[in-house]
């Protein structure tokens, strides 16, 4: 499972000009899941992204967690973190789960994001997504299990 964690003031997510998701500040997770991940990736991705302090607290120090801060999560589906170009011009993505084992790990993780009482967002699975956020920080991590 890998997350690319953006720490945003503000993002949205739409499908045919339809706004599906939006949160204010919070974090956007571009998340996509390969062959093998299962309930153990999920569980501790939700707890690393709960707990991760990468918010500035009153001196301006990355201190405070998602939780702290009253933020939100926007998630949307991104097969192409699996992507492999080392190779060619043109990605392989056969470390890309099927849809059929990766749609149900992405419904456990917005349940597992939510079960730690965050507000959570979702783009929509397979569908041609536009995404606009507006960085805060800006900050991305990469986070793999």
């Amino acid at each position: 499972m890998k997350v690319l964690l953006q720490r945003v003031a503000r993002a949205r997510v739409t499908v045919s000009d339809r706004e599906i998701g939006a949160i204010a500040a919070g974090f956007v997770a571009l998340v996509g899941f390969t062959h093998g991940d299962g309930a153990e990736q999920v569980q501790w991705m939700a707890d690393k992204i709960a707990g991760l302090r990468v918010f500035s607290d009153a001196e301006g120090k990355m201190n405070l967690a998602i939780t702290d801060v009253g933020g939100g999560v926007l998630v949307v589906s991104q097969f192409t973190l699996y992507g492999d170009a080392q190779k060619g011009r043109r990605p392989s993505f056969i470390q890309a789960a099927h849809p059929d084992a990766a749609v149900p790990l992405y419904e456990m993780f917005v349940i597992a994001l939510r079960e730690r009482a965050l507000p959570v967002q979702t783009g929509e699975f397979g569908a041609e997504m536009q995404v606009e956020l507006v960085n805060d920080g800006p900050v991305t991590l990469l986070l793999e299990r």
